[in-house]
């Protein structure tokens, strides 16, 4: 839970009576490697906070080629948005890329927090726009790179994650061919 307050805290300030109120409204989620945390066709139903593991957020495209869009690390929450907000079904999965565990907030538990505690909506917010914005620079150069700088900049992005994801879903984020990218990191060597 320390890792929770800890992160939560870098986007404003809480009184230990509300920490303690979020506390008693969060219930720990171990995710094995593979399991979906949400899944595209259903409504997101939780916000979840990753104290260890990597997941990932993929779709299947036009021609059932699955695509990585992003990954998600520890210390970050995870949940999707537009799902979860609009009640409306997911067109994404999350899914745990290794065993991860995860503090979990319920739909309508989150909703009481938010409704509750005073500011708390505001410290939400930063933390989606803190998200929106990584998500964006993290893409943006990704599209016009060829995949030797892809892959150099996703070394840069996720330092610590490269030896503990599948290289096909490091291939299917840059958008290029797992044997495209063999060669890729053989020449960096």
């Amino acid at each position: 839970m320390k890792e929770l307050f800890d992160f939560i805290l870098r986007f404003g300030n809480l009184n230990q009576q509300q920490m303690d109120f979020i506390a008693s409204k969060a219930t720990e989620l171990k995710l094995p490697k593979e399991e979906y945390f949400s899944e595209a066709g259903k409504i997101a139903k939780q916000v979840g906070f990753v104290v260890d593991g990597i997941l990932r957020v993929c779709y299947y495209n036009n021609k059932s080629e699955e695509i990585t869009k992003y990954f998600i690390e520890e210390n970050n929450l995870v949940v999707d948005l537009e799902s979860f907000d609009n009640q409306i079904c997911s067109s994404a999965y999350v899914q745990a890329v290794t065993d991860c565990k995860m503090i979990v907030f319920q739909r309508k538990d989150w909703l009481e927090l938010l409704q509750t505690i005073v500011g708390f909506d505001a410290i939400v917010n930063k933390i989606i726009s803190r998200a929106l914005m990584q998500k964006v620079e993290r893409r943006s150069p990704l599209v016009s790179e060829d995949g030797t700088t892809r892959y150099l900049k996703f070394l840069e992005i996720y330092p610590t994650a490269v030896n503990r994801i599948p290289l096909s879903y490091v291939a299917s984020y840059l958008g290029v061919t797992q044997s495209s990218l063999s060669r890729i990191r053989k020449n960096i060597k």
